[in-house]
């Protein structure tokens, strides 16, 4: 399976020592978890440099909180370079640096995290006290290192609140401005409530915020576009191993320019599809079945028949011959699995 992240040891070149790690997807995207990436991270030198690079919407917020602690224990210095976007459980990650770097044209965003719950009145109130415990240690991270009062991080928080870089640097959420750099991202951005105008049609168009501003692209340092370009796996190679899994969808008719299909809007429509199956099959507690319905390309709406035909099989019609005075015991996988496994989000 394909990681969403990189850790590449740099070689023994003063201007180049120590390590570079790479996140530029959604943090844990498909489950997976960031053992991986503690392991590679726990495996480096004592005492390595780590340069940090972000670019990402989010996402486990189990996995960023990880992911914070193991770099907060790292012994070795971390800078963190914000290439794009911190959004979310990504931005949480880049308060482990000692020092945050962000192109005039990067985005931070912070606010409160979010799960999915689905069950009784009881199940429901246990995952908001869960969601208020994450969020309170996530207060205690942001605060901690922008030096803002809890209080004051709570209302941004609770807000959802963008920062641009001279923002971030003047709130304290990061420590020093650079030339801007252009920002390449696939993200769903329209997931967020108050995401900058700017960067909504940045990432709709493939264009650079503020690109008619600034009028050149210029690099943060001399290893961007390496990092950009070079250490990239985590995006690309997600997207081919669900591309994997799934046809590409028909072309749709050219318009009447004769311009051909955009081949990148095909390959976006089949990673959502591939995504969407995954998620459906997931949250039926059969994330076993997702492989069979990409291979047959089969339809969302085919997903949920199939699906809701394997929960009726796991809970047989309740009928008079048959009292049923609680729960049944074939019902309570289902029951159990998607009341009390849910995923939170930073």
């Amino acid at each position: 399976m394909a990681n969403w992240y990189a850790i590449r040891a740099r070689g023994p070149d003063t201007a180049k020592a120590g390590a570079e790690v790479a996140i530029y997807d959604e943090i844990g995207a498909y489950g997976v978890s960031a053992k991986g990436f503690l392991a590679e991270l726990g495996a480096l030198p004592e005492g390595t440099p780590v340069d940090l690079r972000l670019n990402s919407p989010g996402g486990s917020v189990f996995d960023a909180v990880a992911i914070h602690n193991a770099l907060k224990r790292h012994a070795g210095p971390v800078t963190v370079w914000i290439d794009g976007i911190a959004a979310s459980a990504a931005s949480y990650i880049a308060m482990a640096g000692d020092e945050i770097v962000m192109p005039e044209n990067a985005f931070l965003m912070i606010h409160d995290p979010a799960g999915l719950v689905m069950g009784t009145a009881e199940d429901m109130r246990a995952m908001a006290e869960a969601l208020d415990k994450v969020k309170g240690s996530l207060v205690s991270g942001y605060a901690a290192k922008s030096g803002r009062t809890p209080e004051e991080v709570f209302a941004l928080m609770t807000a959802e609140t963008w920062f641009d870089a001279a923002d971030a640097v003047a709130q304290g959420f990061a420590d020093r401005l650079i030339e801007p750099v252009r920002i390449a991202a696939r993200f769903d951005i329209g997931r967020f409530r108050n995401a900058p105008p700017v960067l909504v049609d940045a990432i709709e168009t493939g264009s650079e915020p503020d690109d008619e501003t600034h009028g050149v692209e210029t690099e943060a340092d001399e290893d961007t576009d390496e990092a950009a370009e070079g250490d990239q796996p985590s995006d690309a190679d997600d997207e081919q191993a669900a591309a994997s899994h799934a046809h590409q969808p028909p072309a749709e008719t050219p318009p009447p320019s004769g311009a051909p299909p955009d081949p990148v809007a095909i390959r976006s429509e089949a990673i959502g599809h591939a995504r969407a199956v995954v998620d459906l099959c997931r949250l039926a507690g059969q994330p076993q079945m997702a492989g069979r319905f990409l291979e047959q390309d089969a339809s969302l709406d085919a997903v949920r028949t199939a699906l809701l035909a394997l929960r009726c099989e796991a809970e047989p019609e309740i009928a008079p011959h048959h009292p049923q005075p609680g729960r049944s015991s074939a019902a309570r996988p289902w029951g159990e699995i998607v009341a009390r496994t849910f995923k939170l989000k930073g």
